[in-house]
């Protein structure tokens, strides 16, 4: 058995090729821990952790040995280059270490490096070990610990001095939270599994797809289930909204779908690449999956008799049956399955009845949670919203940003709120705001106390910090109930002390001196409820006194009344000699240690009595840590209240954080209404903008009047860089401010509650995806055609350009019209395309042209002209002012002046630009009035299938027209436009 059991370590070694030590050595090769590669043999402590290498394979094992960690192997190589520390050879194996009090911030740097790490930690202490039967065999050990980046939770890797410098104020001190946590984002753990099965009516490449994104950190757990199309952008939504740092997935997956994990990975720094867990496919099989799920609820759930929980399990989509069970799994090697116990607290992700639908193409061009520069929260609607105090408010507002509302009562009382919170006079908010000022990170404490995995430090800053909490909150009741009208924040405030009762009581169990330097074995005030310990402390007592009363024989046994017991360097109850005296020690005594002048003995009854002591005392150590966690079970039976509780708070912090945003200069209440199809804003400002300009440059405002019964599309024309994107992204965010519940930068606005905006904009290709500019462009164009609704918000900006110019006018003209005739939504339309402006004849009602204001500076061109035959580009100045009327040019050579263009270049373009617009206007007859023909193409052709752009060319230059566009309808181009 001994020697398959080497011989299958063997087997293993290949991955350590790297590290062995080559050296000849004449060893029997019998021997059952020999390496016949290397012809050395392994160490104890080499083949323990070769066998626990095996279980963990993809972890990085830092092993516990006496006061520091060790890395071994490839490991080791993987810790000297990740954490910068030397790395040698040592017997076999390359090896590296690290100080024990140093391992939380080796484990931070390699989790965010995107490594899976383990801790194995020494499960026997020294006198025990030296008491049991196995002393002279090794120190067995075992991994306690294992680490990524969303399951980075527990005392080994906090930050350890952020926890002890908070301890050391008083609680009622003000300490700026950003002093006792850093701003942690979102950490989810996202599960995506795919449905394989053909849909009915599906096209190629379409698919249904179940989420499952939990956060062990905070105890969040949303799931979702969507129909995908073969671009998938409902995957990237929902990717780009929960932004998840570790993705677990099946070991394949469909090509479009690894494509866009790829694209969206790639983008991400080294350091921040979010990390992807493959699973073998036997996981995401429906019927593997639905035991498993059985079996965990059923039988390794606590209390699980209520079939209500079942029963919300079962109801489950498929395939996010399929990521649960894989996400159950996956969770048990951390131990932090405990989250998914409640399947009442499981939320849905996408919720098309309660959220406007923003998809991840609209939350990147609107720059809902980041720039596009840099991709960080400056610059960004968040950025723009976010006063929070607390980090899990900063967390909730995160969520109310990506999910505006769509009932105006639940808008109304956000509204309502925040107006009084701005307008009151009493002095109750600034008492509630200075409340939230000085809170640690409650939300993720509790979930570690929840977990089990909490130091006492972290447990005594969170309970004390909730019973404070609790007592000044009701202390403020009374002022609550006569003062805060709004019943979103009265019914949260005023149900917090409720939530937060039973914390109280676990406060007073600890001793707060020994719950603040972690010492477990004084952690708790009465030990009547705890026997255990009990016993153990007064058997260490009882030898306490035994060694006490034996210093009387010690004294008599060498004719010293005085002698007294002393402690050397961590050795007790020694007796001190000098070394003139020396010869009064009875013989049988051992000298422990000496100096010039002393030496220091054991007697033979002190030796086995302190053994005895040690043995007590580590056990009393055991004793403790077990019954620590007892204490945290039963403290965690209140997990769900004093959530609420913390959810409450975050709702108060995330509705202060709105009126601070309120108070800024010019910002208006919005009226938000259910029944009604229309967007007014008057003199509305882009809310980003307006705040990166500051008071120095103030933003141009201009008004908006979108109307379902009136004119409800704007087409929008104007020179380049003349402000025709953040005008329609002004609009966009207005209406999302407005559905959060936020003030808006306006005089006055009223929104109609819009289920969903919809942006296509900017120009960008998807290598990754395979997609040129073009197809990126008509791919995120057709996913709008097919979501968006009346009540939607389109905005379309310069469709059409990433082709030939007839081709991109045709598109655009077809686009647009059936957004015009057949999805009646709210639409704004930017292009560089005159002709899609004659869309406002066909339709007067329903379209008007637009254009952003400038002045063609005619003096400076003169200037620059040198002779007559010399062209040279206008001098525009843009005035950003949104205008009635149809812009004839976009005056592109001004911007190619503006990035500093050669001169020759300008104006041999001038020169060009002129020309052609003269070629144009001759072939127009001066007396020709324009009208519009439409033609079925079956008509010219007799075969519309047959009819090609050859003959539609032919057929413009026998009539001498100018241009041609296709009406693209959804089958396909059914009918020729001619300009006659």
């Amino acid at each position: 058995q001994s020697e398959s059991r080497s011989e299958e370590l063997r087997c293993d070694l290949s991955q350590f090729s790297a590290s062995f030590k080559s050296y000849d050595s004449t060893q029997n090769t019998s021997d059952t821990n020999l390496n016949k590669r290397t012809k050395s043999i392994y160490t104890p402590l080499e083949l323990q952790f070769l066998e626990m290498k095996k279980q963990y394979k993809d972890a990085v094992l830092c092993v516990e040995c006496g006061y520091k960690y060790r890395f071994f192997g490839e490991d080791a190589e993987i810790a000297a280059k990740e954490l910068n520390i030397y790395c040698h050879q040592d017997h076999n194996f390359m090896t590296a270490s690290i100080p024990s009090h140093r391992l939380f911030v080796h484990v931070r740097r390699l989790v965010a490096k995107g490594y899976k790490v383990g801790v194995i930690k020494q499960m026997e202490t020294a006198a025990l070990k030296a008491a049991g039967e196995n002393k002279s065999s090794l120190f067995s050990r075992k991994l306690t610990a294992l680490y990524t980046k969303s399951t980075l939770i527990g005392e080994d890797i906090l930050f350890k001095e952020i926890w002890f410098h908070t301890l050391i104020f008083s609680l009622d001190d003000s300490v700026d939270v950003e002093e006792v946590t850093t701003d942690v984002p979102d950490n989810y753990l996202l599960c995506i599994c795919e449905n394989g099965e053909n849909l009915k009516n599906g096209k190629k490449g379409d698919i249904i797809i179940g989420i499952m994104a939990v956060q062990p950190t905070t105890g969040e757990v949303i799931f979702d289930s969507f129909r995908d199309c073969a671009s998938r952008l409902e995957l990237e939504s929902r990717v780009l909204r929960l932004q998840p740092v570790e993705i677990i997935l099946p070991s394949s997956l469909s090509d479009q779908s690894e494509k866009l994990i790829n694209s969206i990975t790639s983008m991400r720094l080294r350091d921040d690449r979010i990390r992807i867990e493959r699973m073998g496919n036997l996981h995401f099989e429906y019927s593997h999956a639905f035991q498993l799920i059985t079996n965990f609820y059923a039988k390794e759930v606590p209390d699980t008799t209520d079939p209500q929980k079942l029963s919300v399990i079962v109801s489950l989509d498929k395939p996010v049956i399929c990521s649960l069970a894989a996400v159950i799994a996956y969770l048990k090697e951390f131990n932090l399955e405990r989250i998914l116990y409640n399947p009442s607290n499981f939320k849905r992700l996408s919720n098309e009845t309660e959220y406007m639908t923003i998809n991840g193409t609209t939350m990147k061009n609107l720059e809902i949670l980041q720039n596009q520069t840099d991709m960080k929260t400056r610059g960004s609607l968040l950025w723009v919203l976010d006063h929070t105090k607390t980090s899990f408010g900063r967390r909730r507002l995160k969520k109310w940003v990506t999910q505006p509302l769509m009932k105006s009562s639940e808008i109304n009382a956000r509204l309502d709120a925040v107006s009084e919170i701005l307008l009151s006079e009493s002095s109750v908010f600034g008492q509630i705001r200075n409340l939230l000022c000085k809170l640690p990170d409650i939300e993720r404490g509790l979930c570690s106390v929840f977990h089990k995995k909490c130091s006492t430090q972290e447990f005594f800053l969170i309970v004390s910090t909730l019973s404070r909490l609790d007592l000044e909150i009701q202390v403020l009741v009374p002022v609550i109930h006569s003062h805060v009208k709004t019943p979103l924040l009265q019914n949260a405030l005023l149900e917090i002390p409720e939530l937060l009762s039973p914390v109280k009581h676990y406060l007073e169990i600890l001793n707060e001196e020994a719950a603040k330097t972690g010492d477990k074995t004084q952690l708790f005030k009465d030990l009547a409820d705890f026997p255990v310990i009990r016993k153990k402390k007064e058997e260490i007592l009882d030898v306490l006194s035994k060694i006490q009363l034996h210093l009387t024989d010690i004294r008599k046994q060498i004719k010293n009344p005085s002698a007294e017991y002393v402690t050397v360097s961590g050795q007790e109850f020694m007796i001190e000699v000098k070394n003139s005296h020396k010869s009064s020690v009875p013989s049988d005594w051992v000298m422990i240690s000496s100096t010039k002048a002393v030496s220091r003995f054991h007697s033979p009854f002190i030796i086995e009595n302190y053994r005895h002591l040690n043995q007590l005392r580590e056990q009393l150590v055991l004793d403790c840590s077990a019954e620590w966690l007892n204490f945290l079970d039963h403290f965690s039976e209140h997990y769900h209240p004093v959530s609420k509780a913390i959810g409450h708070l975050a709702t108060v912090d995330c509705l202060f954080s709105l009126a601070q945003v309120a108070k800024q200069g010019d910002y208006c209440r919005p009226t938000v209404q259910d029944n009604c199809r229309e967007i007014i804003i008057k003199n509305g400002r882009h809310p980003v903008i307006d705040v990166l300009l500051g008071e120095q440059d103030q933003y141009v405002p201009n008004t908006t009047n979108l109307s379902g019964d009136g004119e409800r599309v704007m087409i929008i024309t104007g020179p380049n860089m003349g402000g025709k994107s953040s005008y329609i992204k002004q609009v966009a965010l207005i209406t999302v401010m407005a559905q959060i519940g936020s003030y808006v930068p306006a005089e006055e606005s009223t929104v109609g509650i819009v289920d969903g905006i919809f942006t296509r904009m900017g120009a960008a290709d998807n290598i990754y995806k395979g997609r040129s500019t073009f197809m990126e462009e008509l791919t995120d164009t057709a996913e709008i055609i097919r979501k968006a609704t009346s009540r939607s918000l389109v905005i379309l900006d310069e469709l059409g350009r990433g082709t030939s110019t007839h081709d991109g006018i045709a598109i655009a003209y077809a686009t647009l019209e059936h957004f015009i005739r057949d999805v009646e939504s709210l639409t704004l339309f930017v292009t560089h395309y005159p002709s899609v402006c004659e869309l406002e004849k066909v339709y007067p009602e329903k379209v008007g042209n637009y254009h952003m204001a400038f002045l063609v500076n005619e003096e400076e061109s003169a200037e620059q002209k040198g002779s007559e035959d010399e062209e040279n580009p206008e001098f525009i100045t843009f005035l950003y002012q949104i205008t009635k009327g149809v812009s004839a040019r976009s005056y592109g050579l001004n911007v190619a002046k503006l990035a500093d263009i050669p001169e020759e270049i300008l104006k041999k373009a001038a020169h060009k630009s002129k020309e052609l617009e003269r070629i144009v206007n001759m072939k127009r007859k001066t007396d020709l009035k324009y009208n519009y023909l439409l033609i079925p193409t079956s008509v010219l052709t007799g075969n519309s299938e047959n009819f090609n752009r050859c003959d539609l060319e032919s057929m413009l230059f026998t009539l001498e027209l100018e241009t041609a566009f296709a009406y693209y309808s959804v089958e396909g181009i059914a009918d020729i436009i001619l300009l006659v």
